[in-house]
């Protein structure tokens, strides 16, 4: 797995992701019985491991189909497009 996101973007997904983690559990404690508290927390959790291991699976899949193709001509080449990460 290679890492396709900076260290700045990591930082902030890690903040974001404990941010969004604090309120959802404090949130969470006072009324259990919501279940969207439980998502917003596994969203958070996400966001934590994609700061951590540096690697986004989105970024991933977007990076990966990210060309100029003319679904119309089959026989040009598609032309890559350099990867949009702003790290």
């Amino acid at each position: 797995m290679k890492q396709n996101i900076g260290i700045i973007n990591a930082m902030i997904r890690i903040t974001c992701g404990f941010t969004m983690l604090a309120w959802a559990t404090a949130n969470f404690s006072r009324k259990p019985w919501r279940e969207s508290y439980i998502w917003v927390m596994m969203l958070a959790a996400m966001k934590i491991a994609e700061g951590i291991v540096r690697f986004c699976p989105v970024m991933a899949l977007f990076e990966r189909y990210q060309c100029h193709c003319d679904s119309n001509n089959e026989n040009e080449k598609a032309i890559p497009i350099e990867p949009v990460n702003p790290s």
